[in-house]
């Protein structure tokens, strides 16, 4: 079956791979969309011919304009345009793969426009929660996980159509760069210390998010969202190998795990092929060649911001997309070099806990509330 894909954010590690997958499966890319990289983009343009790009950075688009004159592919710019290609007509998929708060416009909008959601942007539900999956109930548009952890537990899910069958999640956790340091031994990281990963290749942020494991607890939250679980039925546990992506422990207590190698391209392509399954870019995994899988508790002294994120949808309301929105704003200040590894955490709680308790927001409050969390870390530092 024909794909035409919009790729929102085509020009980072996941859009990269992403479109590996599509090259290998033949699939048409709509709409491509990038920051400001030109050079990378305009390689993507020649290859996959989309009919409509954007850049988020004007100057950006103006010169991808320039170089790509002798193509069909129009350009456009900024939130408006990157709107635009999420609910492009000649497009039915679309794959979410932008950095940040930046994603979760454009994906109320796709779901409006009935499109089907291959998420990889998971500020979209930490900060959207319930606007997102009531939108996409309410125009029956399926949200298909890109994470590799939320991708292995709606793989594991397929084993039961029931979900009162389900007892809890786990989710897995590489344990980062900084596995079995204690807290005090964190105090001068450096960034390119965080941004040594033992196992997956991804973006700056992502990858700091990683080493400060709050990933983890972003990625908490929005298993509570996908997959419509009580805070207390989700367990983590570090899996040094990542090997595991993530289990299902159902009511006989028989577990069921999705197992690869360390590669975002099977989520990828099981978000694209669904309910199918294809050949696949990536190597097959070899159990032998690991020899041993190992699993621990995570540290919660060390890493707190794990608790930052547990607390904030325990609180609900707006308290996650305030934590989302501060730790956009400390990984940033971080990886300046103007704040401690050990600030990310502390710099999140506290703006988390100072978000309003207002259940039934809007998207305005949303992104009021990212707005506020973000001047008050850099009220702080400052």
């Amino acid at each position: 079956m024909t794909k035409n894909i919009s790729l929102l954010g085509s020009t980072g590690s996941i859009g990269t791979q992403s479109l590996d997958v599509c090259r290998m499966h033949g699939y048409t890319v709509k709409c491509l969309t990038a920051q400001s990289r030109v050079d990378v983009i305009e390689n993507q343009i020649r290859e996959f011919k989309p009919e409509l790009v954007c850049m988020m950075n004007e100057d950006a688009a103006k010169e991808l304009k320039t170089r790509i004159a002798d193509t069909d592919t129009k350009v456009v710019s900024g939130m408006e345009g990157l709107i635009e290609c999420a609910v492009y007509d000649g497009a039915d998929t679309v794959l979410n793969s932008v950095v940040g708060m930046v994603g979760l416009e454009p994906t109320l909008e796709a779901i409006k426009a009935k499109k089907t959601i291959a998420l990889a942007n998971k500020e979209t539900l930490v900060a959207g929660g319930h606007l997102v999956t009531n939108l996409a109930k309410e125009n029956g548009v399926d949200i298909l996980p890109v994470d590799s952890e939320h991708s292995a537990i709606f793989q594991s899910l397929q084993g039961s159509p029931r979900k009162e069958a389900v007892k809890k999640i786990i989710l897995t956790a590489s344990g980062g760069p900084f596995f079995k340091r204690r807290l005090e031994e964190l105090e001068n990281v450096t960034a390119a210390d965080a941004l040594k990963h033992p196992n997956w290749d991804m973006g700056a942020k992502i990858t700091i998010d990683s080493a400060t494991m709050m990933n983890k607890g972003l990625e908490f939250i929005e298993a509570k969202w996908l997959f419509d679980m009580k805070n207390e039925d989700i367990e983590i546990v570090v899996h040094r190998e990542s090997v595991i992506h993530s289990a299902i422990v159902y009511q006989d207590n028989s577990m069921i795990a999705q197992l690869g190698v360390p590669d975002m391209r099977i989520p990828i392509q099981y978000a694209l092929t669904y309910p199918e399954r294809k050949p696949s870019p990536v190597k097959e995994l070899s159990l032998a060649d690991y020899g041993k899988l190992t699993f621990f508790e995570p540290d919660y002294d060390t890493f707190k911001c794990i608790n930052v994120c547990k607390d904030a949808i325990e609180m609900g309301a707006l308290h996650p997309a305030a934590a989302n929105g501060a730790n956009e704003e400390s990984v940033k200040l971080f990886l300046d070099g103007k704040i401690k590894f050990t600030d990310i955490a502390y710099l999140n709680n506290e703006a988390m806990l100072k978000a309003s308790d207002k259940k039934d927001f809007t998207l305005q409050d949303v992104l009021d509330t990212d707005r506020q969390a973000r001047d008050y870390v850099l009220e702080t530092v400052k």
